[in-house]
């Protein structure tokens, strides 16, 4: 029988453990709760919440929910979506060490890595960025290019260069994710590299770098010798 938050003791519901105990205290269906608000007439936001956990499997796979996934979710809206989608980029946002890409000024791989960890270290895609810079490696802007599958990432260095024109950058670097979890370069991301790095010779915006990028680990062609 499903149990609706108005007949559950005022002390123990989750708004009121959190203002007593401490958001820390809280289970994630708790706290899911909290943020969906209101059930349907046959669920509860605690039932909704529990459906929402079964249907993810685990909370980290929140990273990588979509709108239409939640909708296909029984009592989740758009309104309840965009609400769940806006406190997963929060939570995103919260834990990188920057608040805002445009406020990098490259020094070394680590301060990109550190940005792009809690995002694109977790995904279980590969994605390829790049990400292009003004004369005093300031950035301009971030550009996702390609999804691939789990185990590939194909992009054309045409995509790359006309992104870099578009915004006039001096140079750029590219980076993306291992699912694997080993951020060691595959032969095909030697290669692109290489060939990105003669490209960019003859077009004079030059390749700084190339970084591969896991959870808690990353690899750079620059600290490894490969970009010269």
């Amino acid at each position: 029988m499903n149990v609706k938050i108005k007949e559950i003791p005022k002390e123990n519901r989750p708004r009121e453990r959190l203002i007593n105990k401490g958001s820390e205290s809280l289970s994630d269906e708790e706290l899911l709760a909290i943020l969906i608000k209101t059930g349907t007439k046959e669920l509860s936001a605690k039932d909704l919440a529990n459906n929402l956990l079964k249907e993810i499997k685990n909370i980290n796979n929140l990273n990588d929910i979509t709108i239409e996934y939640l909708t296909k979710i029984k009592g989740i809206g758009k309104a309840k979506a965009c609400e769940i989608m806006a406190m997963v980029e929060l939570g995103k946002r919260i834990n990188r060490n920057i608040n805002n890409v445009n406020q990098i000024k490259i020094v070394n791989a680590s301060n990109i890595y550190n940005y792009y960890k809690n995002t694109l270290g977790i995904k279980k895609q590969e994605h390829f960025y790049c990400v292009y810079l003004d004369t005093k490696n300031h950035i301009i802007k971030e550009k996702l290019l390609y999804v691939g599958t789990i185990n590939q990432s194909l992009v054309h260095p045409r995509e790359i260069f006309k992104e870099a024109y578009l915004s006039s950058a001096s140079s750029f670097i590219c980076l993306h994710n291992h699912p694997s979890r080993n951020p060691e370069p595959s032969d095909m991301d030697i290669n692109l590299t290489k060939q990105l790095k003669e490209i960019g010779n003859l077009l004079g915006i030059k390749l700084i770098d190339h970084i591969i990028i896991c959870e808690n680990s990353y690899f750079s062609f620059i600290e490894n010798g490969l970009v010269l």
